[in-house]
């Protein structure tokens, strides 16, 4: 850490312990690369506890440092970081995390999004989720959702095991509520560019007004909420519906975690797709919603995924 950075940490440090009045062992800071910190550097302050649950408020140390060098002073970070953990420790988002105690409770909160293994290895040790290829479909369970951010946290095995049901059902559960509440869409460059409200084509309806191309730019796959879209392709059904349409087996190419081209085998030749999806993921992905640079195979015989 620069001086200069390391001194702000230590000083937000310092002023958040004593804005909040909690112990030296309650607020720590942990470097980016380990289990919790994989995106940035984080101070975590251990804000609020209960008989089954204890809440801990992870900072990004980066983005505080950046308004502090924009000249907002300590004293202005440390009120905006204390309102924002008073939300945190709510009674109405304690509440939220006592689902954790009770399957019936939280069933209905799970959902499932993609991650790239790799970077994650540390923090999926003990969570539930499906590998496929290098990248793993994770079980989540949504805590809150405020001005249209949703809080959520990772389903680890112990919780499954306390609930007294499988991870493969609980995971089967959380695909379904990820296809209820973000059903798959396909969107046209066209529409998306010029009409901010479009909420792409529905097709897997039984009798669907839109079917997907087969020419070379492929069809852009997400959700309805265009965040963590790239899920959509693993949703029951939808891998095989395009395959069904389109009358071939798929390539997938994964520009981000938020999407996913979509290609008929026969439009498209292999290496040509692997070029572009590597310059468009040096050229325009940002490095927190990286999801995999392999293009991916679905067969619609067999159908199973297959990492080329």
């Amino acid at each position: 850490m620069e001086e200069g950075y390391k001194e702000f940490v230590e000083k937000l440090r310092l002023a958040l312990m004593e804005a909040m009045g909690i112990s030296e062992e309650k607020i720590y800071f942990e470097e980016k690369g380990g289990p919790y910190t994989e995106t940035g550097d984080k101070l975590f302050v251990e804000c609020a506890e209960n008989e089954n649950a204890k809440e801990v408020c992870g900072l990004y140390t980066g983005d505080l440092y950046e308004r502090f060098q924009s000249d907002v002073s300590i004293n202005e970070i440390v009120e905006s970081v204390m309102m924002q953990i008073e939300r945190a420790a709510s009674a109405e988002f304690l509440e939220s995390t006592k689902r954790l105690m009770d399957y019936q409770k939280a069933k209905e909160h799970l959902f499932v999004r993609t991650l790239n293994f790799q970077k994650h290895k540390e923090s999926l040790k003990d969570a539930v989720y499906c590998p496929v290829g290098d990248i793993a479909l994770v079980l989540y369970m949504k805590v809150m959702e405020e001005g249209g951010i949703i809080s959520s946290t990772k389903i680890l095995k112990s919780y499954v095991l306390n609930w007294g049901k499988s991870c493969v059902e609980v995971f089967e559960e959380g695909l379904k509520n990820t296809y209820r509440v973000s059903p798959p869409r396909i969107y046209t460059w066209q529409k998306l560019l010029c009409d901010p409200r479009y909420e792409g084509e529905d097709f897997m309806e039984e009798e669907p007004d839109f079917y997907p191309g087969k020419d070379v730019r492929g069809n852009c796959l997400s959700t309805t909420g265009k965040v963590n879209g790239a899920i959509a392709i693993f949703l029951p059904g939808v891998a095989q519906r395009l395959s069904d349409m389109l009358e071939d087996d798929l390539y997938l190419a994964f520009t981000s975690v938020h999407e996913v081209m979509v290609h008929s085998v026969d439009s498209v030749y292999l290496e040509d797709l692997k070029e572009v999806l590597e310059e468009t993921i040096r050229e325009a992905t940002p490095e927190e919603d990286y999801l995999t640079s392999n293009v991916y195979h679905y067969s619609r015989t067999t159908r199973q995924f297959t990492c080329m």
